[in-house]
């Protein structure tokens, strides 16, 4: 899959193409319907399909205050656009003076002139151009459009908001039902306290680089993916009361690794379930016991969907 970081550079030798645009935060099973629909109409007019994206939510920079964290980094958002079968995206970064250009320069300007764009793809919630003037019966009056109808999981109808408010609440199965795999965080391997090896589980501290949508504060299970390979992982998030507190810190200990150092690798943790609630305990003994549990329930719960 090819990658373009704007339009300065992009050579379009093609007539026309098929274009696919969203922030697409999460790739979610709404997101992936409008791409399969997207790719269904590229084959069928014979047209290249391109995905046109932005670096950020475009609320980084309308309304900073109020953005919403990331459900993914766009690492990932890229990696799904490739299982998906897209062949080229276009990222555009979502600055000022983008934010003020009009529905209409867009099109022209954009879509038209630097993409080739003869027909969209576009959510049922979409709109582009400064003010959201650009609304689905704006685009459909000036260029043929397709508008995906929303993407329903039982009565829910899925969004990025539906999948982070999830996440938030703890429950990451259910987010995993609407992304479609599951949940991810990604950071890096980072120095700790030690705490857990003095109680009999050393742990991993994930430190991470961006401001991505974190679960409550509670023990998960998890995966852990790194150079090293795949691992099950009990997954602490919180202030950890039970050793004094501090600050809100992600902590993984993987239940069969050899041992060997994983400082500075990166790394990405799948979050399946939710175990329990942060707690804080009497003594450091029954804290202790309580973790021997909550590794217990996560291996069964791993060992229960990858039997």
């Amino acid at each position: 899959m090819q990658i373009h970081f704007g339009v300065e550079l992009l050579q379009a030798e093609w007539p026309q193409a098929v274009i696919c645009i969203g922030t697409f935060d999460g790739v979610h099973l709404g997101h992936r319907a409008v791409i399969q629909t997207a790719a269904k109409v590229a084959k069928e007019k014979e047209l290249p399909l391109i995905v046109l994206t932005f670096d950020r939510h475009p609320a980084k920079v309308l309304n900073p205050g109020k953005a919403p964290q990331a459900v993914a980094p766009l690492s990932v958002n890229l990696k799904e656009f490739e299982k998906l079968g897209v062949g080229l995206v276009v990222v555009l970064p979502f600055n000022a003076w983008l934010s003020r250009m009009s529905a209409e320069d867009f099109l022209e300007q954009i879509l038209r002139s630097k993409l080739r764009a003869g027909e969209l793809v576009i959510g049922h919630d979409f709109a582009l151009g400064n003010g959201r003037e650009g609304t689905t019966e704006w685009l459909a009056e000036r260029i043929a459009t397709n508008v995906v109808e929303p993407f329903l999981v039982g009565e829910d109808r899925v969004s990025s908001s539906l999948v982070r408010a999830s996440v938030q609440r703890g429950e990451v199965a259910l987010a995993g039902r609407y992304l479609g795999r599951p949940f991810e965080l990604h950071g890096f391997v980072v120095g700790g306290q030690k705490l857990g090896r003095t109680l009999g589980f050393p742990t991993a501290n994930i430190a991470r680089s961006m401001d991505q949508v974190l679960p409550t504060d509670g023990v998960y299970a998890a995966t852990f993916e790194c150079s090293r390979g795949c691992f099950k992982a009990a997954l602490a998030i919180g202030t950890r009361p039970a050793v004094g507190g501090g600050p809100r810190s992600i902590e993984a200990f993987l239940l069969d690794y050899p041992g060997d150092s994983l400082y500075g690798e990166h790394i990405v943790l799948k979050l399946t379930d939710f175990v329990r609630e942060e707690q804080n305990f009497a003594s450091l003994d029954a804290l202790v016991e309580q973790m021997h549990r909550d590794v217990d329930s996560v291996r069964a719960l791993l060992s229960k969907a990858n039997p």
